[in-house]
Parts: C-alpha cells; structure tokens; sequence
C-alpha cells in the first residue's frame, strides 16, 4: 500500500505524463492534422516546458516518495506482479538512474501509473469525483 506518496500526486504526473507524451485521455491528440498541415500540436519548444515542470515535481518528491512512485510504475508495467514488497525493495536498491529522467524515458508512464493505481482500488476519477 502506498505509505508515503500521495495518489494525487500520481494522478498530477499522470496528466503531465499524457500533456507530455502528447495525449490526453479525453481528446486525444491535441493537434487536428488538416488544420495545422499535419505538423505536430506539441512541437519541442512546447514539449520541454512540460518536461521541466515533471522534473522539477518528481525531483521535489522526498526519497521514499520516489521510490514509491518507481515501485508504482513497475507494479503498472506488470514486472512484478502484485509483490509490492519485492517492487518497493527493488525500488531501493542501488539504482544508478536519476527518477524523473528514468520515468519520463517510458512513453507509457501515465498508463503503467494508472495500472499501478488500480493495483491498490485506486484511480484519478475516483479522486476527481470525492472533490466535486
């Protein structure tokens, strides 16, 4: 069970995760191809804003958050598959990655976190719906 990471949190990366990677889960893609002559809605300069802004948020997680959050997003990935214990202590170990650039680097992350979630009857609709 997540013991330090807040699940808002998760559901704040995994919507900048999606704003990043270029989707979003409603609309999908932000670009309307016949509109823009095909050229992409989020081009680089648009698309490192977004990164900065992940970076700098991961990075101000304190440590057991972050390794939460990693152990989180392997739980999504299915590389452990419901050994939370083994996926947190795994987290732990002697990793040579830095967080956020190691997490940005998935271009499922958002998925793989929503997994993760609902590993544990979680989801961000859920917390959407208790703040309404």
């Amino acid at each position: 069970m997540l013991a330090e990471l807040n699940p808002d949190k998760v559901c704040y990366i995994i919507v900048k995760a999606r704003e990043y990677n270029g989707t979003d889960e409603v609309g999908g893609d932000a670009s309307n191809a016949t509109d823009d002559g095909f050229s992409s809605a989020l081009t680089e300069n648009n698309e490192r804003p977004v990164r900065a802004e992940l970076v700098s948020f991961i990075n101000n997680l304190n440590d057991d958050e972050k390794v939460e959050l990693v152990a989180l997003c392997w739980m999504g990935r299915g590389d452990f598959e419901g050994d939370w214990k083994g996926a947190m202590a795994e987290a732990r170990g002697p990793g040579a990655y830095r967080t956020a650039n190691y997490l940005l680097d998935m271009p499922l992350l958002a998925d793989y976190l929503e997994d993760g979630l609902s590993g544990f009857d979680l989801s961000c609709e859920d917390m959407e719906r208790g703040r309404l």
